[in-house]
This record gives structure tokens, C-alpha cells and sequence, in this order.
């Protein structure tokens, strides 16, 4: 039975939505949730069980995160709030996320209490590049290592953890590589661009995605938190979309423009605070990226609900966008242009 289990991140979306879904658990008597704000007064389905969890300002940089587990005899830590960060504020990201995470494992190896402990990390840790596999497994290894970014301090954290499951092997540490999430409370650089009139597009290529929607995303965390899954496990929706189909079906005009010009843009809807892309988004753009779940799926004995064309949709219909094409006309129109590869099609 899990006692007391510690949240990171807890003022941001998916951070809140866990700590939320976790203390509605019978097995739970305690949720104690750190950021180094507030978080929101309330959780997306679930704003009682929001109001339930205590709440520690703590920056994980500092020592002071060792108190807490300490005090509080923690059973299990659920670390979510790895960040990308905008371009004006990655240096404090990247401390946040390795030096940060550096902080809360020691506290972890040292504490005499914690049996638990999971870990958020993304697919980006991959990289898209032209000569990558077409699906990437878990014991893959990507073909151009991330020399800096949000995908770099990924490959930090996960090594971190792979220190704590060695110096503690008492301890179960989880570590999900997330594909992007989406969703209806969700808000990122790629959720963005989907809402802009003419999303700019590199010209040549029709990346194939992977999305992970928000409620499934909040399950895989809830379960990790609550039962033994030792391991890395890829955590993304069945199937793939083409970014021409993603476009299509959110009635979205592209302006393809060759590879230099997109960062020119890049860079300029930095500037006007409309759309932050990392360099590692610039390359999925380019050359998108498809990770295969089923030892998640073995593992748990279950799979998301949502699939990525359906968390896509979902999303569309949350932010009120209308007029594409339906997702089979949408399809069609994919599978008959030139030179387009087929869509990826998951079994598991």
C-alpha cells in the first residue's frame, strides 16, 4: 500500500492533473505536491481531490528537497516537472532539469523511506534525423546524440536514474520517454503552431508524429506511482499522423519554404511571443519521429485510450477549431500525394 507519494511540477498542468488523480486513491493517505509556485486551485476533472494535496514551495535546485522527503517519510516520488523552456529562459531549465533532478534523486538514495520512484522523460531523447530507424524502441539509441537542449538534459536525467536504480536497488525506478502530449489543457510550442492561421511547413518533408493525449498521459503516471514497473517505457498513442494530415484536419493552409527560411520563422515568432520552438522541434518538423509502446503495453497490461489521430482530434474539437477535412477524406488525400510515405500503422 502507497502511504504518502511526493509530486513534482505540481503548478503546472499534467503535475496537477497527477497529484489530483492520485489523491482520490484509497491507498493514498498523503499527497504532498512541490513547485516553486502555487499550483492551480483545482485539477481538470477533479478539482476536489486538487484541494487535497498539501502544497511545498521548494526549489528542487536547493537541499531543502531532502526536508521535505525526510519529514514527510515519503513512500513513492512522481517527478513530472522536467521542462522544455523557451528559448529566452534555457539556462534556467537545464538547471532546473539536471541540476534539479541531480538534487531529488540524492535525496531519494539517501532517504530510508522512499520504495518508488518515477520518472517524466520524452521521446525527444531519440532525435529526428534522416538516417534514423522508422520506429524507435526503447534499447535504441538515436543516430546523432542531442549535443544540447531540452532532449540533452533528458539523456542527463535518465542517466541520474540509472545511478539511483544502481547505488539503491531496493528503490523501483520507472522512466517514461512521453511522446509530445496533447490535449485540451494542454499548451505548448506544438499546440501552438496547430492554432496559427498558415503554419509555415520545411519544404520536402511530411514528418510522421506521435501524440500522447493528456487523460492517458495522467493514467500511465497514476499506475507507475501506485505498483512495481521497474524499466524505461516508451508512452505514446497507436498509430502516427502525417503533418499533412494534422493540417488538413484542423482546415490549416501550410506555406511550405525551404529549411532555412522555417528557422528564419522560426525565430521570428519567438520574437513576437506567438511560437517558441526548440531546435528539437525544428528537426521533428523536418524529420518527425515514431517510437513503438508495446512493453508498456506488456508491462501494464493495458493501452492508451486515446490514439494519436483520436488525441488529435480531441484536441481540435477542445480549442474549437473546425472547417478541415474529415480524418478519412484527410487520409485519403495523404496515401494518393506523390512521394508521400504511408502512414505508419501500429498493431499493439
Amino acid at each position: 500500500m502507497t502511504h504518502t507519494v511526493l509530486v513534482t511540477g505540481v503548478s503546472r498542468h499534467i503535475g496537477a492533473r497527477v497529484a489530483s488523480a492520485l489523491a482520490a486513491e484509497p491507498g493514498v493517505d498523503r499527497v504532498i505536491g512541490v513547485d516553486t509556485v502555487p499550483p492551480p486551485s483545482a485539477a481538470r476533472d477533479g478539482g476536489s481531490h486538487a484541494r487535497r494535496t498539501e502544497f511545498v514551495r521548494v526549489d528542487l535546485r536547493s537541499p531543502d528537497i531532502a526536508q521535505v522527503i525526510a519529514a514527510a517519510d515519503v513512500d513513492v516520488v512522481v517527478h513530472v516537472s522536467l521542462m522544455s523552456g523557451s528559448s529566452r529562459s534555457r539556462s534556467a531549465a537545464k538547471e532546473h532539469n539536471v541540476i534539479g533532478t541531480m538534487q531529488l534523486l540524492g535525496a531519494c538514495q539517501r532517504s530510508t523511506s522512499v520504495r518508488r520512484v518515477v520518472v517524466r522523460s520524452t521521446t525527444a531523447i531519440y532525435g529526428s534525423a534522416p538516417n534514423d530507424p522508422a520506429v524507435f524502441t526503447e534499447d535504441g539509441e538515436p543516430s546523432e546524440a542531442p549535443p544540447s537542449g531540452y532532449a540533452k538534459d533528458a539523456g542527463d536525467v535518465e542517466g541520474y536514474v540509472r545511478g539511483l536504480a544502481r547505488r539503491r536497488p531496493d528503490v523501483v525506478t520507472s522512466t517514461l520517454r512521453f511522446a509530445d502530449f496533447i490535449g485540451p489543457g494542454v499548451d505548448t510550442p506544438l499546440t501552438r503552431y496547430f492554432t496559427q492561421p498558415v503554419p509555415p511547413t520545411v519544404l520536402g518533408f511530411d514528418p510522421r508524429l506521435q501524440f500522447v493525449h493528456e487523460d492517458d498521459g495522467v493514467e500511465v503516471l497514476r499506475r507507475m506511482a501506485l505498483e512495481d514497473h521497474p524499466g524505461t517505457f516508451n508512452v505514446a498513442g497507436d498509430g502516427v499522423l502525417l503533418l499533412s494530415q494534422c493540417l488538413r484536419r484542423a482546415g490549416r493552409l501550410s506555406l511550405p519554404v525551404p529549411s532555412p527560411l522555417f528557422r528564419l520563422l522560426g525565430e521570428a515568432a519567438r520574437a513576437a511571443g506567438r511560437v517558441d520552438f526548440s531546435p528539437e522541434h525544428l528537426a521533428l518538423m523536418c524529420h518527425g519521429r515514431v517510437v513503438d509502446c508495446g512493453r508498456l503495453v506488456r508491462e501494464l497490461g493495458w493501452k492508451p485510450k486515446f490514439g494519436t489521430a483520436a488525441a488529435f482530434e480531441d484536441f481540435l474539437r477542445s480549442r474549437g477549431i473546425s472547417g478541415g477535412l474529415t480524418a478519412a477524406v484527410a487520409d485519403r488525400l495523404s496515401d494518393l500525394a506523390p512521394g508521400r510515405p504511408a502512414p505508419f500503422k501500429d498493431d499493439q
